[in-house]
């Protein structure tokens, strides 16, 4: 259990406490209402106040609470100044005496208006957070496809044969066709290379990129610019 520490301030609002207590009864007594009555208007005002700060507290709309804060405030003020000499309590005025008599009802209905007002009901079905879609890659340009033609192999040349008849002429190997696909890319890692290097691409480095056998890588290394 946590105990209670005493300091200066616990004992000025002791203090205070006491001494509005003591005027609103004063007041009241004043005002007509005699006996436990007049010991009750006390505890009305201050329980309002407490009602009020509590709302106030509580609840973000706090407009209503800060209103029956400040009327009980007035009330307990209104006592203090009153007892201070500046009211005859021998002979209090009509409109005091009404304004003690009507406070219950007042006090009452500030009281049940702070405790069982209504408070905003959660949202039952709150709508679901969207949630962003993934980013899209940009769509890459797929690579032009690069067709290889395999030129033929020649030929080996049969040995002359053996009873002195010459051997027929062999056939010239026939020309090695390029296509203009693989001759724009061999076109492009050339100039590459010579921007690299400041020399034109050989034939066996154009065949080793290419991966083309070598008459083939021959006859683009003729083509090329």
């Amino acid at each position: 259990m946590p105990r209670i520490r005493i300091d200066a301030v616990l004992v000025q609002a002791v203090i205070a406490g006491a001494l509005s207590f003591a005027h609103l009864h004063d007041l009241a007594e004043a005002a007509g209402q005699d006996g436990w009555k007049a010991w009750a208007y006390p505890i009305s005002v201050d329980l309002l106040l407490v009602a009020a700060w509590r709302r106030m507290r509580t609840t973000a709309d706090n407009r209503a609470a800060w209103a029956w804060f400040i009327i009980a405030l007035a009330a307990s003020l209104g006592a203090n100044v009153a007892t201070a000499g500046l009211l005859d309590l021998n002979n209090v005025p009509a409109w005091l005496r009404i304004l003690v008599a009507g406070w219950p009802a007042l006090a009452f209905l500030g009281g049940t208006l702070l405790v069982h007002a209504p408070t905003a009901a959660p949202d039952a079905d709150p709508k679901p957070t969207p949630v962003p879609a993934p980013p899209v890659a940009p769509a890459t340009e797929p690579a032009a496809d690069v067709t290889v033609e395999r030129a033929p192999e020649p030929a080996p040349e049969l040995p002359a044969a053996s009873s002195g008849e010459p051997a027929p002429p062999s056939t010239p190997a026939p020309a090695v066709t390029v296509p203009p696909a693989l001759l724009d890319h061999a076109q492009k890692l050339s100039d590459s290379h010579q921007a690299t290097t400041g020399a034109r691409i050989d034939s066996a480095t154009l065949r080793a990129r290419l991966g083309v056998p070598a008459p083939l890588a021959d006859a683009i290394t003729a083509q090329l610019a």
